[in-house]
């Protein structure tokens, strides 16, 4: 589950806040295989869901599966009755957002099934023997447009590239500028800006927020040049847009659109930075396929 930075964004915006404080360090061995463990979890869930999605579900439908599968998991969601000041308890299992909704979306926001051609992020957040697990992927429902796929293709990319550059003593911005590079640059779309990822642990948010853009003025991302440590856990996620990098969002409901109505993807991993570099702990989520209800 994305947060946004200390400094700007409407405020109408659901969001988690939080000026730079040094994160929680996860070296102890046990430490270590309770966060692996769930962020495990994450990604079976996510396998679970390969083999459930289908064209004609309803968001409350798939809702209810993670939280079956999530108990058959002895988990609870992360995420199901989360607050933030000024905003509802967020109701929903997992966040699931369809085509122009980027981030946040509830199994209530709609009651359209989802249908041939869409795409669906679907974000997980686990907590399990006391750790958080966190992390999303989107799907393609039994197929769709060419833009579409290279938008997916974008966000699976540049979520990988960004992880190989976080590299233990080397600065925040290293993930920000890879992101960028390959999502503008290379593939031509647009990273939503204000929001990012997050430290996380045995809590769901903490320091440091990680921007997925480089800072264009001085103050705009204080921590950009902080370096990533052994033993720091992330959750890193780019949010990528067709064609704006503003977004919009309705008073106090959480789910988060592109400002234009344009297609939107999401793609998170929960990372654990070693002495010998990043370890995605949530690296299986990169076996799973793109299209998925045929």
């Amino acid at each position: 589950m994305s947060t946004t930075a200390a400094r700007r964004i409407a405020t109408d915006v659901p969001r988690v806040q939080f000026l730079y404080h040094s994160p929680v360090l996860v070296t102890e061995e046990a430490d270590i295989a309770g966060a692996t463990l769930a962020a495990r979890k994450v990604v079976e869930t996510h396998e679970r869901l390969v083999g459930f999605l289908r064209a004609g579900q309803t968001l409350a439908e798939i809702d209810a599966f993670v939280g079956v599968t999530l108990a058959e998991f002895d988990s609870i969601s992360a995420f199901k009755h989360y607050r933030v000041r000024g905003h509802p308890p967020f109701p929903s299992e997992a966040c699931l957002s369809v085509n122009a909704c980027i981030v946040h979306g509830t199994h209530d926001m709609t009651d359209d099934p989802v249908g041939p051609g869409d795409l669906i992020s679907i974000d997980i957040g686990v907590k399990h023997d006391g750790w958080i697990g966190d992390a999303a992927w989107t799907y393609v429902i039994e197929g769709t447009d060419e833009t579409s796929m290279r938008l997916v293709e974008s966000g699976r990319e540049s979520l990988r590239l960004g992880v190989e550059a976080m590299k233990p003593g080397r600065p925040l911005v290293d993930w920000a500028r890879t992101v960028q590079d390959h999502v503008e640059k290379k593939c031509g779309f647009g990273l939503v800006r204000g929001l990012g990822g997050h430290g996380y642990g045995r809590t769901l948010h903490g320091p440091p927020f990680i921007s997925n853009v480089v800072p264009s003025y001085p103050g705009e991302w204080p921590d950009a040049f902080r370096s990533f440590r052994p033993g720091m856990l992330v959750a890193v996620e780019p949010m990528i847009a067709v064609s704006t990098t503003e977004i919009r969002s309705e008073g106090r409901e959480w789910p988060i659109y592109s400002a234009d109505g344009s297609r939107s993807v999401h793609h998170e991993a929960d990372v654990l930075i070693t002495e010998n570099g990043p370890v995605n702990l949530t690296a299986g989520l990169f076996d799973l396929p793109d299209v998925v209800g045929n």
